[in-house]
């Protein structure tokens, strides 16, 4: 066992998992395309809730600094928007990378609101690598009906 990957023997299984690897590069190459095809976007998950009083979104962005974030409300349109970047690497022949799953760039979530934000109380927290953005609601004016004058 190395790096707590563990592998069965056999022949049979041996051919199945050479089958499977054959079927994922097939897979994954004929689904990228020219915009992906040397750079994955990543997006934060997020969650969005509402009460009587709010809308609460929260965004996971860990490993970003507070600096590139961004947060905007336009015409009912928050727009999260940041940049994770790249830790830099120093090239060691000692030591060997194995395993790099954490993913970097910028990123841009929009999420389109209901009418009636209150635009000027809306409050956003970024802790721990966790968002916490408050939009409080306001009236929501209804449609005014007009009288049309028959002459």
């Amino acid at each position: 066992m190395k790096w707590g990957i563990t592998r069965r023997h056999g022949s049979d299984y041996e051919l199945d998992s050479f089958r499977r690897e054959i079927s994922r590069v097939f897979d994954s190459f004929f689904s990228v395309g020219p915009s992906t095809l040397f750079y994955t976007e990543w997006l934060p998950s997020i969650d969005l809730d509402e009460d009587d009083k709010a809308i609460h979104v929260k965004a996971e962005i860990p490993g970003i600094d507070e600096k590139e974030l961004e947060v905007k409300l336009h015409n009912n349109i928050l727009i999260i928007s940041g940049e994770k970047k790249e830790e830099k690497k120093e090239e060691d022949e000692k030591k060997k990378s194995y395993i790099s799953e954490r993913r970097f760039g910028s990123f841009s979530r929009t999420i389109t609101l209901p009418e009636g934000i209150q635009a000027d109380k809306v409050s956003a927290e970024f802790k721990n690598g966790v968002l916490n953005i408050e939009l409080p609601k306001g009236k929501v004016e209804e449609p005014k009906k007009i009288k049309i004058d028959v002459s």
